[in-house]
């Protein structure tokens, strides 16, 4: 299939052949800040901060740096649970030129040392929470990582949240050492905010690395341009054909992932709206938060709906404000999408990503009769053909399953000191067009909607034949006791390797 067989069907209300100018992230914030000004950027747990508060914020933070030493070119991290303090460090490192490395909360000091070292992080921010400073402190002792910014949570909250956290919470508090290479967040942004910052080259410059399994399994830095993360925020901005109507974004995804990077952060900021900030998933609070601030919109993975479904105060919350929701990171199941819909009155839509891709490269329409099952149409500028999964250069035949390769404006400029990796994962067409392999398989409807059928790495060998752990997947999930489902490979002595299903069962179901 080529790319215009199916335009003509086209169902997202941005023209695919919408163009993306290069523009850099710090421009991108200081426009919306700039028109923003006292509107609210972030709702923390109640506590509001304007966009003109959060600019300040970040200036501050980049003239912090900026007099540490810290400049253009330099990896800072961010080791941090979503807070306010993202935003700022985010912004803010941008701004001076540097780049922000992700890190997750979650990882070991063994696999956080691992990846400060793999990028050169000089500088870490991190909260004073025993899930986070310990962690941080080990990296700090056994690599070559050069300073931690340490944040405070009760300091970002409302007044009266702050003193119950003092009182009730010490235990989940980290003492700061006096060290001189540790620097209070407080300390970082005592200035005026107001210091000299380089000229960014939107199109060159890295904004981000983005560790990622890849399409190999390995974990690499996906490097994203400036260019990179502003056209995806644009194109995913771009799917919503109410873009003047109230934008309130439940932002409960961890922002170290690229998903919430574009679709909550960046999104968002580009379309001067609001981000419900929560610090984690619960689905108590979350219901809580959706109800008091009348969200418009909660992007989440298929797991976080069920949750929400299963849980009793889903009966009893108004979900009349909700208008969109964007399920990603894992296919969802129909029973799930249709339940979630029936339950509360908003469209859930699937689309489709990867950190190589700055986040998005196609959904389902928002509005516009989608395909369940698929993950939707490319976003606007963004192509998609099949290939043969053994032979990348040779086309999928018309009809079949075949590697899906992705070209775009959103697409990473390489991986971070990898040229071998970016060897096997791009390829460059006769008219010169860069392509990514994604190691998934879909196949392309006419209508342009692609379902993908599995990972190439996925597939389980038996016995000499390919099987796809999503197809024996889809059949256990035609069992009425059946509420989650997922199918592994496991070695074999005599078939090579079979599947093994693991299952969770509905309240009260026996099988």
């Amino acid at each position: 299939m080529t790319d215009h067989d199916w335009r003509s069907g086209y169902r997202h209300p941005t023209p695919w052949t919408t163009d993306y100018p290069a523009l850099s992230l710090v421009e991108m914030f200081d426009q919306a800040a700039a028109k923003g000004g006292d509107a609210p950027l972030i709702d923390f747990l109640g506590r509001r901060y304007s966009y003109a508060e959060t600019r300040d914020g970040a200036n501050r933070v980049a003239c912090g740096l900026d007099a540490m030493g810290y400049g253009r070119g330099d990896r800072i991290g961010l080791f941090l649970p979503n807070a306010p303090h993202y935003l700022a460090a985010y912004y803010g490192i941008l701004k001076i030129g540097a780049t922000v490395v992700n890190f997750s909360p979650l990882y070991t000091a063994a696999e956080l040392a691992h990846q400060v070292a793999d990028s050169g992080t000089r500088a870490l921010f991190t909260l004073s929470a025993k899930a986070l400073l310990p962690t941080a402190l080990k990296v700090l002792e056994t690599s070559d990582l050069e300073r931690l910014i340490v944040g405070s949570v009760a300091g970002a909250l409302p007044p009266t949240k702050s003193i119950l956290y003092r009182l009730f919470k010490r235990k989940e508090t980290a003492d700061r050492p006096d060290d001189p290479r540790i620097t209070a967040f407080s300390a970082l942004i005592a200035n005026e905010g107001i210091c000299t910052t380089p000229p960014i080259d939107a199109a060159q410059d890295i904004a981000l690395i983005q560790y990622t399994g890849g399409t190999t399994g390995t974990p690499k830095g996906a490097m994203l341009t400036h260019a990179n993360m502003t056209a995806n925020a644009r194109q995913v901005m771009g799917l919503d054909p109410h873009p003047d109507e109230p934008d309130r974004i439940v932002g409960v995804l961890p922002l170290f992932h690229v998903f919430a990077n574009t679709c909550v952060l960046n999104r968002t900021v580009a379309s001067g709206g609001m981000i419900v900030m929560l610090p984690r998933f619960d689905a108590a609070q979350t219901l809580a938060a959706i109800a008091r601030t009348k969200a418009t919109s909660l992007p989440g993975v298929p797991t976080m709906y069920r949750a929400l479904l299963d849980h009793p105060k889903t009966k009893t919350t108004d979900f009349s404000s909700l208008r969109v929701c964007i399920s990603g990171g894992a296919p969802l199941p129909a029973e799930v999408k249709a339940q979630f819909e029936a339950t509360t009155g908003a469209s859930l839509i699937e689309g489709y990503g990867l950190s190589e891709s700055s986040g998005v490269v196609s959904a389902n329409p928002y509005e516009a009769d989608g395909v369940p099952g698929t993950i939707g149409q490319p976003l606007p500028a963004t192509r998609i053909r099949l290939v043969d999964k053994e032979d990348p250069a040779i086309p999928a035949p018309a009809g079949e399953p075949g590697e899906i390769l992705i070209a775009g404006p959103q697409i990473m400029a390489g991986y971070w000191q990898r040229a071998d990796a970016d060897e096997e994962v791009f390829i460059t067409d006769e008219a010169g067009t860069r392509w990514l392999r994604t190691g998934d398989v879909g196949q392309i409807g006419g209508d342009g909607f692609v379902r993908i059928v599995d990972r190439l790495k996925d597939m389980i060998a038996v016995s000499g034949f390919k099987v796809f752990p999503s197809q024996i997947e889809a059949i256990l999930y035609h069992h009425d006791a059946i509420k989650e489902a997922l199918v592994i490979g496991v070695p074999d002595p005599y078939r090579g390797e079979q599947p093994r299903a693991y299952v969770t069962l509905h309240e009260g179901a026996v099988i």
